[in-house]
């Protein structure tokens, strides 16, 4: 029998950490169609990872027909001999899959490992004949076709670039990989690989996982590797960190509390979750007079900060020495990260859960993350975070991102329902001139000012509305004070003084407002 993979073959089968279009099931050995799948995986137009083919497995409508029909013994041996003639003789450069055989209902199934190649762009015989052409192949969908036009101008143009997370650590070495977290990790996915990873050698069950690569003389650790199978990962990626900032008195206030998290990647998303959820969440209670039924909800749905979260630690670049901030306060929690998404992707379709990635920055942590169950897979973040923020009848959250794409900030607004103790806190904003004589205590000057930020509004906009012409001034007598009693918000908190810096109401803003509309 044949070494296992990491992976668990169940969730496999069923999809429930690989995508459908990651997967491939062949009833039988066809080894010219089975040629061009491989091909087309190692080559791995979208950065996802590669894929899986199962043979012995028959499908309908893309779905696995359980039990499957499986494999003889010889059948396995003669596969896996003609796949090691194939990975020499019919694609370029070679290529060869990982493989094992695992037991599936008193069935035999043969599982091909195709990850993303490491010198693609790869290409394969048309055909086995003696006479055959070489074309280059690639996924669509759940199909294998072959690259033509543009498609096939893109491919050659990743020739030798593999995404940074794949790439070898030439100043690493492989005892810098801790066998106890990979055997952990295989724990925790449920893999059979487990049963047999005490007995193998750190370079041996790094190349099974995939996250050692190289010559057998000059095997180096791969940076995914590295980043979850190391103790201090920080050592060769500074700023692998996820800081969490609590302000109590608001982000203006003298005063906050902070915890840094440092570690293999896939600890220190789960302990700053976990540490979040103890001590941030809150939940809410509203009785209501015309139903016996309260209203529960959350400050901050749990599963949209996951998402948030999980989305920062899977897209951000570890080439830049920043790390993931979360930052909350009595009016949202917010999730930073370097940098920003591609520039195919535009923020209004963002908003709107609209928005599909063509290309990802990393594939192998994306691999691992949706086995440690941490993420759903791709392009799933966004919708899910609009759906759980709807569903606790939260305010839309917020996606922010500059034309440069230099950062991208995840705003989740706090429940109303959290709000209505604080808007006697902010009845003490220092007036200016004209009072209006409402119980919130707002100047007109005040008043106008918030109306004015119901839309995005720059500072000269503002100064212009308050008939005010010193900027330094304004800012100190008019704008901080507004900004620091949580009512209008800046749109780029992080740079401050940008050019392009805009303001715009907080939730409890928009209710002071409708408040002083009820009273006038």
């Amino acid at each position: 029998m044949t070494p296992k993979l990491p992976i668990n073959i169940h969730d496999l089968l069923h999809h429930r950490t690989v995508e459908s279009e990651r997967i491939e099931y062949k009833e039988g050995w066809n080894p010219e169609s089975i040629l061009h799948t491989l091909c087309a995986f190692a080559n791995d137009f979208h950065n996802l990872g590669g894929g899986y083919v199962l043979v012995g497995v028959a499908e309908e409508n893309g779905q696995p027909q359980l039990p499957p029909t499986g494999l003889l013994p010889e059948q396995i041996d003669a596969i896996q001999k003609e796949l090691l003639n194939l990975g020499h003789s019919a694609i370029a450069p070679h290529y060869h899959p990982l493989t094992a055989t695992y037991e599936i209902q008193g069935a035999t199934i043969l599982v091909l490992w195709a990850p993303g190649g490491e010198t693609r762009p790869y290409k394969a015989k048309t055909s086995l004949s003696k006479k055959s052409d070489w074309a280059y192949y690639l996924r669509k969908h759940t199909s294998t076709v072959k690259a033509a036009g543009q498609d096939e101008r893109e491919l050659l143009s990743l020739a030798a670039t593999v995404p940074f997370d794949d790439r070898y650590r030439q100043t690493a070495n492989l005892s810098d990989l801790s066998p106890y977290l990979m055997r952990d990790f295989l724990h925790d996915i449920g893999s059979e690989l487990l049963a047999e990873a005490r007995e193998l050698d750190i370079e041996t069950l790094g190349r099974r996982m995939n996250v050692v690569g190289g010559p057998s003389e000059m095997a180096f650790p791969k940076n995914v590797g590295l980043l979850f199978f190391n103790e201090q990962p920080e050592h060769f990626f500074p700023a692998t960190q996820i800081d969490v900032v609590y302000f109590p008195d608001g982000a203006g206030g003298d005063h906050f509390e902070e915890k840094v998290f440092k570690g293999p990647l896939g600890r220190i998303t789960r302990d700053a979750l976990d540490y979040i959820n103890r001590n941030y969440l809150k939940e809410g209670v509203t009785k209501h007079a015309d139903r016996p039924q309260a209203e529960r909800f959350w400050n901050f749905p749990l599963a949209a900060i996951e998402e948030a979260v999980v989305n920062a630690v899977y897209h951000r670049s570890y080439e830049i020495r920043e790390p993931i901030e979360i930052r909350i306060d009595g009016q949202e929690l917010m999730v930073l990260s370097f940098p920003g998404p591609d520039r195919s992707i535009r923020l209004q379709d963002l908003q709107t859960g609209k928005a599909v990635s063509r290309r990802y920055r990393n594939r192998r942590i994306g691999e691992f993350l949706k086995e440690l169950d941490l993420t759903e897979g791709r392009s799933t973040g966004v919708p899910k975070i609009l759906r759980v923020m709807k569903t606790n009848n939260s305010p839309e959250p917020i996606f922010e991102t500059d034309d440069e794409r230099s950062y991208f900030l995840i705003r989740l607004p706090i429940h109303t329902g959290f709000l209505i103790d604080e808007v006697a806190a902010v009845k003490g904003i220092p007036d200016v001139a004209d009072q209006v004589g409402t119980k919130q205590g707002l100047s007109k000057e005040q008043v106008d000012l918030l109306q004015s930020c119901v839309e995005e509004a720059p500072i000269t906009r503002l100064m212009n509305v308050a008939g005010r012409s010193n900027r330094t001034k304004f800012r100190a007598a008019v704008l901080n004070p507004l900004l620091d009693s949580g009512l209008i918000e800046m749109t780029q908190p992080d740079s401050p003084r940008s050019p392009t810096q805009k303001y715009r109401l907080t939730a409890l803003g928009k209710q002071m407002l409708a408040e002083y509309s009820l009273n006038t």
